[in-house]
C-alpha cells in the first residue's frame, strides 16, 4: 500500500516538492492528481474550471508538425479564435450575405476577437519564441518537424507546451532531467514566477531548494507536510526523525514492562484485575511507526600514484564530422588538482571535447597531450549501455574491482540502492536508472588519478548522489566533468570551462562566480560607453603609448555605441508613444461598439469592426517590435 487514508491540501501559489524514497509514490501520487489513476478509496477534490498539466519521466514523443506549430498547441483555443476571425473576415466580404446573417456575424466578430485581445492572443510567436528560447532550442529548430527530435529533446517539447499553456495546477515529474545548466537555470526563474500551484519531484537539490515553497515527504503511508525550503526541510526532517524514534523507544519500553507484567501474574488470582487491565492497554496501543534510517555510505577512490604537473594539453585542436566543423584552433591547459566544470547548451560540443580529452577520439588536427604518469577514467553519457548484460549486479563490480577494493563492494552497492537479492539481478533486466547507478558504482572502484565524468549524476536520486559527491569532493587528483546538476558542480568545480561556438573560455572560479562575472560582461556589452576621464595629474608611470591609429579606431566605436544607444532609446521612446497612442484609439472604439445601436449602421460598424482588428495587429507587431529593443545586444 502506497497511500492510507492521506487528506492533504495544496493551496493557492504553493509550489511543493514532493520528496521520499524510491517506491514511496510520489509518481503514483501525481498521475492521481492528473487524473490519469484513481484512488482505491476517497476523492481528489478540485475546483470545476482546475486545468491541470502534467510531465511524466518520460514516455513522450511527438510527430506531425514542426517544432512551432507543435508547441502552439498550447494556445489552441486562441488559435481557433484567429482561424474564426478569418473567417469572419471573408464572410463579411461577401456581397450576397443576408441583412440578418451580416449583424449577427458583426457581434461574433466583437465578442471573438475581445477574447483574442482578453488572452493576449496578439503576443502568441513572441510567447513561443521566449519559452523556445530558455528551453536552449535554437531560432533554426522552429520550422524542423518534431519527429527528428532526440528523446530529451522531446521532453524538452512537452515541457515548453505545458508552460505555454500555464495550467491551473502544474505537475512535473523530474522536469530538470533533460535539461542543461542554461535551461535548468531559465526553468527554476520561470517557475519562480508561476503564477498558479505547482507539485515537482526532482532530485536536484539547488533547483529544489530554489523553487519550492513546502515540502511534502511521503513516507509510511502518508504525507507530511514541511514549510520552507528543501534545505530546511531536511534539517527538520532529521529534528522529526529523532523525536520520532525517541518516542517509539519509550513506547517499545512501556509495552515491554506491560507484556513481562501479564506473563509474570497471569495466573495469579490477586493480580486477575490489575492483568486484564494492562491486555486492555496493550490492546490500544497504536504502534509507533519510524521509517528505515537512511544510509549514509562513504566511499574514497582506490589509491593511484600521482600524475605530472600537466595533465593534458590541447594545441590548435580542430575536430570536424564532415563539414560540420565543432572545434577550430582550440588550445586548452590542464594542471593536476584541476576540477573543472564543462558548462554549454546542449549540442555545443562538451562530449566531443570529453571524447578528445579521454583519448575516446583523437582531433582532426591538432595534438592532444597527455602528461607524465596520468591514468585516467572515462565516464561516457552512454556509460550504462555498455555494461555486459549477462552479469549480475554483484558480478558487474567483482570483475573490475582490484582485489584490495572486494570487501567494499556490497557496501558500495547499498548506497546505490542494490541492496538484498537486488545484487543477484542480470545487468540485462535492469531500468535505464538501475543501469546508471550501477554504471557509477563501478567506477568508483577503479584506480585513477584524472577523471573525466560525462553527466554521470543522470537518473541518480539525492541519496547516490550524495555517495558520487563525497568520493569526488575528497578525490585528490584531476576532475573534469560535465553536469546538469547545479548543487553537484557548486559543491565540486573550482574552474569553469564554457564551450561556445568551437571556441572555450577559461574562468578560474566557481560557478557561481562565472554567472555573476558573465553577468557582469552582459551589462558592461550593453551600457553606454562612458565619456573618456580627463588624464589624472599625479607622478605616476606613464601608461604604454598608444598608436594613433588604435586611438582614432577606439573612438570611433566608442562614438558608434554611443549613436546606436542613443537611437535605441529613441526609438524605444517613439514605440512606447505610437503603441499608448493606439491602445487609446482602440478603448475609443470598444466603447463605441458596446454601446447600444451600435449595430443599426452596418458600414459604419463594418468599418468600426476593420480599423479596431487593423490597430489590434499593429499594437501586437509594436509590442514585438519594443520587447526586442530590450534585448541587449549579443
Amino acid at each position: 500500500m502506497l497511500l492510507d487514508r492521506v487528506t492533504w491540501q495544496v493551496s493557492d501559489g504553493d509550489r511543493v516538492g514532493l520528496c521520499g524514497p524510491n517506491g514511496a509514490g510520489k509518481t503514483t501520487l501525481l498521475r492521481m492528481l492528473a487524473g490519469l489513476d484513481e484512488p482505491d478509496s476517497g476523492t481528489i477534490v478540485t475546483p470545476t474550471s482546475l486545468t491541470v498539466g502534467y510531465l511524466p519521466q518520460d514516455g513522450l514523443a511527438h510527430e506531425g508538425r514542426t517544432l512551432v506549430d507543435e508547441v502552439s498547441q498550447a494556445f489552441r483555443p486562441l488559435l481557433d479564435a484567429r482561424e474564426e476571425l478569418t473567417w469572419i473576415e471573408h464572410s463579411l466580404a461577401e456581397p450576397t450575405l443576408p441583412e440578418g446573417e451580416h449583424e449577427r456575424l458583426l457581434e461574433r466578430y466583437h465578442d471573438v476577437s475581445e477574447f483574442f485581445r482578453r488572452e493576449e492572443g496578439y503576443s502568441i510567436d513572441l510567447r513561443v519564441t521566449q519559452v523556445l528560447d530558455g528551453l536552449g532550442f535554437a531560432r533554426a529548430d522552429a520550422n524542423k518537424a518534431v519527429e527528428t527530435f532526440s528523446g530529451g529533446w522531446q521532453m524538452r517539447i512537452a515541457l515548453a507546451t505545458l508552460l505555454l499553456g500555464r495550467p491551473g495546477l502544474l505537475l512535473l515529474d523530474e522536469p530538470t532531467n533533460h535539461l542543461d545548466l542554461d535551461a535548468r537555470n531559465w526553468l527554476e526563474s520561470y517557475l519562480i514566477s508561476y503564477p498558479h500551484p505547482v507539485i515537482l519531484v526532482s532530485h536536484d537539490r539547488y533547483f529544489l531548494d530554489a523553487v519550492v515553497t513546502k515540502v511534502a515527504d511521503l513516507s509510511l503511508r502518508t504525507i507530511t507536510d514541511y514549510i520552507g525550503t528543501y534545505s530546511s526541510y531536511l534539517t527538520e526532517y532529521d529534528a522529526r526523525m529523532n523525536r520520532l524514534r525517541k518516542a517509539k523507544q519509550e513506547q517499545d519500553d512501556e509495552v515491554a514492562r506491560m507484556k513481562a507484567f501479564i506473563d509474570r501474574f497471569r495466573y495469579q488470582a490477586t493480580k486477575a484485575a490489575q492483568v486484564q487491565s494492562r491486555i486492555k492497554m496493550l490492546d490500544k496501543v497504536e504502534i509507533i511507526e519510524v521509517p528505515p534510517e537512511r544510509k549514509h555510505v562513504h566511499f574514497t577512490f582506490p589509491s593511484c600514484p600521482k600524475s605530472g604537473r600537466m595533465v593534458m594539453e590541447l594545441t590548435d585542436v580542430r575536430k570536424a564530422y564532415g563539414d560540420l566543423v565543432v572545434f577550430d584552433h582550440l588550445n586548452l591547459h590542464i594542471e593536476r588538482g584541476d576540477r573543472i566544470a564543462l558548462v554549454a547548451p546542449n549540442g555545443a560540443g562538451k562530449s566531443t571535447l570529453m571524447r578528445m580529452l579521454s583519448g575516446a577520439e583523437a582531433p582532426t588536427s591538432g595534438s592532444c597531450r597527455g602528461g607524465h604518469q596520468v591514468v585516467k577514467q572515462y565516464f561516457a553519457q552512454d556509460e550504462a549501455t555498455r555494461l555486459d548484460p549477462m552479469k549480475t549486479v554483484y558480478q558487474t563490480l567483482e570483475s573490475d574491482a582490484p582485489i584490495n577494493m572486494v570487501p567494499m563492494i556490497r557496501n558500495l552497492l547499498g548506497g546505490f540502492l542494490f541492496a538484498g537479492d537486488d545484487i543477484y539481478k542480470k545487468a540485462g533486466v535492469l531500468s535505464g536508472g538501475e543501469r546508471t547507478r550501477l554504471a557509477v558504482a563501478r567506477m568508483l572502484l577503479r584506480p585513477a588519478n584524472t577523471l573525466l565524468l560525462d553527466e554521470p549524476t543522470n537518473h541518480l536520486d539525492l541519496d547516490s548522489k550524495d555517495v558520487l559527491l563525497e568520493a569526488l569532493a575528497a578525490f585528490g587528483g584531476t576532475l573534469i566533468f560535465v553536469s546538469h546538476d547545479r548543487y553537484f558542480v557548486d559543491r565540486l568545480a573550482t574552474k569553469i570551462i564554457a564551450v561556445s561556438q568551437g571556441r572555450v573560455e577559461v574562468y578560474p572560479g566557481t560557478y557561481e562566480e562565472y554567472l555573476w562575472s558573465k553577468k557582469q560582461r552582459q551589462a558592461a556589452a550593453a551600457a553606454p560607453s562612458p565619456k573618456p576621464a580627463a588624464p589624472a595629474r599625479n607622478h605616476q608611470a606613464p601608461a604604454a603609448p598608444v598608436s594613433y591609429e588604435h586611438k582614432k579606431r577606439a573612438d570611433a566605436e566608442a562614438r558608434r555605441r554611443r549613436r546606436a544607444d542613443d537611437e535605441r532609446r529613441t526609438r524605444v521612446s517613439e514605440l512606447e508613444q505610437r503603441i499608448a497612442a493606439h491602445e487609446a484609439k482602440i478603448r475609443d472604439l470598444e466603447a463605441q461598439m458596446s454601446a447600444t445601436g451600435f449595430y443599426d449602421d452596418r458600414k459604419v460598424a463594418e468599418e468600426a469592426v476593420a480599423r479596431h482588428r487593423q490597430l489590434m495587429w499593429e499594437v501586437g507587431d509594436l509590442m514585438n517590435r519594443w520587447e526586442t529593443l530590450q534585448q541587449p545586444d549579443e
